[in-house]
């Protein structure tokens, strides 16, 4: 018994360190943003603020364009997690259920696609979209994220864990394809299109490098471009910026949240759950 309550001990105390690693640093930003205090690196360096002030987050609205980021951010990713929910769906279902040429040819490439680093796919897809004229706008930020390829890998196994008699009932019941798709697949779905919209929204809603590629006015930022362009080499608000960067990770948290349970079920689901 002593054997096992030490083991416990020992367990919980690597939790708790490797909970303070992860968390430090968000605690660390958190006590920042509310420092009145430019020189926040200053030693001893005080986790509770003795100048404690909200005036950090007021001014970020006050200050900076903040709300025209935010909308930038709140529009490209809702619209790509949409697309990606609808399209990563419909073509999964499309290969898990469907018989046609090429399929497994088809498929097999669009998984080989995913051993291509992303960078080096930046510069074509920068030619493409300077071409039709979709640099610095809302459809070349949006148009590469509307589908992933592993969003499409993660509905087709979903798919292929539902018995085929509800697809086979339906169709002898004369339901179309696309019938069965979204009145019967949808719905018993939830799982796994909750794990698409997580992953495809933290994604979008904290990309960097694609917005930096192909946005250069200020009104085209989004948020994490936006608070980056307030780092400066010689002075840099470090109390602002922290209260920009916290308001910016609470859609992310309280999204992870609220879907949790779903996120879980859908990426161990092998099966159907009663």
């Amino acid at each position: 018994m002593k054997a096992i309550k030490l083991q416990k001990i020992v367990f919980l105390g690597i939790l708790g360190i490797m909970t303070l690693i992860y968390i430090g640093p968000f605690l660390f930003s958190l006590s920042i943003s509310f420092n009145a205090d430019k020189n926040v690196f200053d030693w001893p360096i005080e986790i509770i603020p003795s100048d404690f002030t909200l005036d950090n987050y007021k001014n970020v609205w006050k200050d900076l364009p903040f709300g025209k980021w935010l909308f930038n951010s709140v529009f490209i990713t809702t619209i790509q997690t949409i697309s990606n929910v609808f399209f990563a769906a419909l073509a999964g279902f499309t290969f898990a259920r469907l018989e046609f040429p090429g399929r497994k040819l088809i498929f097999t490439l669009l998984l080989s696609s995913l051993m291509i680093p992303g960078i080096i796919l930046l510069v074509p897809k920068f030619i493409v979209l300077n071409e039709l004229s979709m640099i610095n706008s809302y459809g070349g930020l949006i148009l590469p994220g509307l589908v992933g390829v592993t969003n499409i890998f993660l509905m087709k196994q979903f798919f292929e864990t539902i018995p085929k008699d509800l697809e086979q009932a339906a169709l002898i019941d004369g339901c179309s394809y696309f019938r069965i798709f979204w009145q019967i697949f949808i719905p018993i779905s939830k799982p796994a299109l909750a794990a698409v919209a997580i992953y495809t929204f933290q994604g979008s809603w904290n990309e960097f490098l694609w917005p930096v590629i192909v946005s250069y006015t200020e009104d085209m930022y989004t948020l994490p471009l936006g608070m980056a362009s307030l780092r400066h080499e010689l002075l840099t608000d470090w109390p602002l910026l922290m209260a920009g960067t916290i308001m910016i990770s609470l859609p992310t948290l309280a999204i992870f949240i609220i879907f949790q349970r779903y996120f879980v079920q859908g990426v161990s689901s092998s099966g159907l759950k009663g």
